[in-house]
C-alpha cells in the first residue's frame, strides 16, 4: 500500500492517528483524538473532529464535517465517541456528530453511501449497506437498520427507526418507526408497499418476497389496529417464514409507533 500523504495546506493535530495509505488533500482539518485507518481519503476542506475512530477505505469529499460535537443542548463538551466502519463514502458537506453523554458513541456502520448534505445527528446508530440520499437527515438517537434507503430530502424524528431494507420516499416526514422491508411516502408518511426492488437486488428470494407480500396486506392494507393485524399475521401462512418473523418483533418492539 502507498504511503500515507498529506498535503501541504493540511493542519494535521499532532494527537491524530494515521494507518497505512491514507490521503489527505488541500486544506483539510484533522484535530487530536482522530484514529483513521488505512486508504482512507479525504479529497479537500474536510474537517475531522474526535474521539472519532475511523475505519479503512472511506472516502470523504469536499467540505465534509465529520465528528463535531452534539447539537443537543444537554451537551457540556464532554469526550463523548463517533465509530465508522469500512468503505463508506461520504459526499459533499456531509455532518457526522458524536454522541451527547460521556461514553456514548455515535455509529456507523459499513459500505455505507451518504450523498450530499446528508446529517446523521447525535447518539444515531446506522447499520451496513445504508444509502442516503441528498439532504436525507436524522435527528438524535434514530437507528437505521442495514440496506435501508433514506430518500432525498427526507427527515426522520428523535428515536425513530428505519427497519432494514425499508426504503423512504423523497421529502418523507417521518415521525415513527419505519417497518422493515416497506416503501414508505408522504408527508405524513404512509406505507406504500413492499420494497421489491430493493430486496431483489440484494438477492432475497421469490419465497420471502412473496411472503412479505401478504405480510403487508395483512398488517397495512386492513381495518384492523396494530395488535389486531399483528395477532392475524401471527396465524397466516407466512409467519413461519424468517423475514415475516423479523417483521413481527419489530412491530411488537416499537416505541413510537409505527407508520401504516
Amino acid at each position: 500500500m502507498a504511503e500515507t500523504e498529506i498535503h501541504p495546506s493540511a493542519i494535521v493535530d499532532p494527537g491524530a492517528e494515521f494507518g497505512t495509505g491514507v490521503f489527505i488533500g488541500p486544506y483539510c482539518v484533522i484535530h487530536a483524538g482522530v484514529r483513521l485507518g488505512d486508504g482512507c481519503w479525504l479529497q479537500n476542506h474536510v474537517t475531522l473532529c474526535g474521539p472519532v475512530e475511523i475505519g479503512s477505505g472511506n472516502r470523504f469529499y469536499a467540505y465534509g464535517s465529520i465528528g463535531q460535537q452534539s447539537q443537543d443542548l444537554k451537551y457540556a463538551s464532554e469526550p463523548t465517541h463517533l465509530s465508522i466502519g469500512d468503505d463508506n463514502t461520504f459526499r459533499e458537506f456531509v455532518t457526522v456528530h458524536r454522541a451527547t453523554r460521556p461514553g456514548d458513541t455515535t455509529r456507523i456502520g459499513s459500505r455505507c453511501n451518504f450523498l450530499a448534505y446528508s446529517h446523521i445527528a447525535h447518539d444515531c446508530q446506522v447499520g451496513d449497506d445504508v444509502i442516503f440520499s441528498n439532504n436525507g437527515t436524522l435527528a438524535g438517537h434514530v437507528t437505521v437498520e442495514d440496506y435501508a434507503v433514506i430518500g432525498g430530502l427526507s427527515a426522520v424524528h428523535q428515536f425513530c427507526r428505519v427497519g432494514k431494507f425499508a426504503l423512504t420516499g423523497g421529502c418523507s416526514k417521518i415521525v415513527q418507526d419505519v417497518p422493515p422491508y416497506m416503501v414508505i411516502d408522504g408527508n405524513p408518511a404512509r406505507v406504500r408497499g413492499v420494497n421489491i426492488v430493493g430486496l431483489q437486488r440484494n438477492g432475497v428470494g421469490d419465497d420471502a418476497i412473496n411472503a412479505l407480500k401478504q405480510a403487508h396486506r395483512t398488517v397495512f392494507r386492513c381495518d384492523q389496529n396494530l395488535s389486531q393485524a399483528i395477532e392475524s399475521l401471527k396465524a397466516s401462512d407466512g409467519a413461519t417464514q424468517i423475514d415475516v418473523q423479523y417483521l413481527i418483533a419489530f412491530l411488537e418492539n416499537s416505541e413510537r409507533g409505527v407508520i401504516r
